[in-house]
Formats: structure tokens, sequence, C-alpha cells
């Protein structure tokens, strides 16, 4: 599994959204292959988006995961100029960091840091969450990142037979309220045995630039020339770990619940679309007589409203529906 990851040298620091950065590539870089990465054309196909964009210390990063690698890496060859309107970035110079076997278990735990705030919670774990004893809390929270990362490494096609272990190390537990969901976000670093690819989002809202990881340790010294663990066979590793530090939690992978993702069965497709079609037969019947103008004008307007959602498509309310874990 590939990763390519660009960040942007530009004129003046940037103070914008990865909506906003999203939707300038999309509108000047139209042409470009990342964009059907970018405006859902492959929703249906990902659960998890294969290039995120994200602002990081006033720099944009774009990540490109597996099938996005090289669509980022064909867009860093076209940035020259970044024209929001208001204000114009001058991509100056691009610094392209290049990995592969990213996900993939390892008999340590490796450390990692959120440098952009974990959406742990979204509206239902929240209510749980928030009647939770503190020590509860750590466990509660330690058990949803492990099935982040679970949610991962089904996505990247990972053998995921030996356990996942999480240890999470919080600034605070009291979540912060972001965005106009209110989803419940969090600070800190992070522990686990898997490694994972720098600048992924992890947790609710990664379309949206959250969830950011940076790992704190040197690839080099974990992964062999042909990207293999060095200690992949110290079994005992991890078990010791377990004996000194309490606060580790495995995650059965067993109980956590599979993605879901659109039915493939063409003979159930074709029900629905009868059952559709006998919808809207039934919908016309009951609609009262209308006036040939009247009826051209409705639909024009339709159309208007349509074109209008189209163009906007890089909204909040057109990206309502995240990719959560």
């Amino acid at each position: 599994m590939e990763t390519v990851v660009i960040r942007l040298i530009t004129d003046k620091p940037v103070k914008k959204t990865a909506y906003q950065v999203k939707g300038v590539f999309m509108k000047h870089y139209s042409n470009s292959i990342v964009i059907p990465m970018l405006d859902g054309s492959y929703r249906d196909k990902f659960l998890y988006p294969r290039v995120q964009v994200k602002i990081l210390n006033e720099q944009i990063y774009v990540v490109g995961i597996g099938e996005g690698a090289e669509p980022v890496r064909a867009l860093a060859k076209e940035l020259t100029l970044l024209n929001f309107g208001n204000i114009t970035f001058e991509v100056v110079d691009v610094d392209m960091e290049e990995s592969e076997n990213r996900f993939q278990h390892i008999n340590q735990l490796l450390r990692y840091k959120f440098v952009s705030p974990w959406v742990a919670l979204g509206n239902t774990t929240q209510n749980r969450y928030k009647f939770l004893k503190n020590a509860d809390r750590v466990a509660f929270l330690n058990k949803l990142l492990g099935q982040n990362i679970v949610f991962l490494g089904r996505e990247m096609d990972v053998d995921l037979s030996k356990k996942v272990y999480t240890k999470i190390r919080l600034s605070s537990l009291f979540p912060k309220p972001v965005d106009e969901d209110n989803w419940g976000a969090f600070t800190g670093e992070f522990h686990t045995n898997f490694i994972l690819p720098d600048y992924i989002g992890i947790g609710n809202g990664i379309t949206r630039g959250y969830g950011a990881i940076h790992g704190l340790y040197d690839p080099d010294e974990i992964l062999d020339d042909d990207g293999r663990t060095n200690n992949s066979d110290d079994s005992d590793a991890i078990a010791a770990l377990l004996e000194s530090d309490e606060s580790i939690q495995f995650v059965k992978v067993s109980s956590v619940p599979k993605p879901r993702r659109k039915s493939k069965n063409k003979k159930s497709k074709k029900s629905k679309q009868k059952k559709i079609q006998s919808d809207k037969i039934k919908l016309e019947k009951s609609r009262p007589k209308i006036s040939k103008n009247k009826s051209e004008k409705q639909a024009k307007q339709n159309f208007s409203d349509q074109a209008e959602e189209d163009n906007n498509f890089n909204t909040a309310e057109y990206h309502k529906k995240q990719h959560s874990i």
C-alpha cells in the first residue's frame, strides 16, 4: 500500500479550511485526475477517503493513499496558483514524501500524536460518554480508537488475525465541541501496535481535515529494506508491555461491525427500481392537474435549483454524511 504526502509551500500563510482548498482545486484544476477522489465520485467505492486535504500550521497538506497516491503525485506537478477570490497564493515549491507498507501490525507500541483534533464522539457516543466515570472514559476512548484502526485495516485489506492494542494519553477527558454537529473532539497522543502513515485522518470528520496523525518514531528503525517489520519474531514484546501497563487495551476484531457497502445484487436492484417506478405512478395519479405553462415554469425552476446544488457540491451541506467509524 503506497502513501504520498505533499506539502504546499506558498508565499503566504494559508488561513483557509480544507473545504475551501478542495473547492479551489475543483474549480481551477477541474481536469486533474485527483478531482474524482475529492468530489465524492468514489464514495460508493471507498468508505475511507483515498485523498485527504489538511491545513496544518497554516500550510496545505494533501495525502494520497493506495488508489489516491498517483492522483496526488500528478496534482503536485500541476499546482502553480491557488485563487480563492479574495486572496491568491503562489505555490513556491512542493515537498513530497512517499512511503510503502505503512498498514501492518508490529510487536511493539508506536507513539503517534494528533496534529488536528480527533473527533471521537458523534451524537450517539456522546450520550453514552457523558455518563461514564473518568476511568471508564479512558477505556471507552481506547476502544473507539482501536475500532478506528480496525476499520482502516479492513479498508486496506490488512490481515487482522492479530490483536490491535491501543493506549491513549489525552490533554483532557472533556471533549471540545466542533463544527455545527457539535461532535466531541480531543487532542493528545496514543500508542498502538499498528504502523500508520503520517497525516492520514482517524475518526469522524476526515473530509474536514480532522483526526490527522503524525508518528513520533523513526520508520527506518522498525522496517527493513523490503518494508517488513524488523521485530516480526519478537512475540513476547507486547506481553511484557501488558504486564507493566494496565492502561493498554486490546480490541477484538470480531467485536467491530464491518462497514456496510452497497449491494451489487442486480436482482434486488431491479426490484427496487420497479418499486420506485410504481410509487412514481401512484404519486402522479394523486397530484392535482397543473397547466402546461405552469408545469414548464416549475420544471425550469427545478433545473435551476439542481444546477445551483451541483455547483455547491463541496459545501458542508453536500458533505453532511461524513466518513465515520
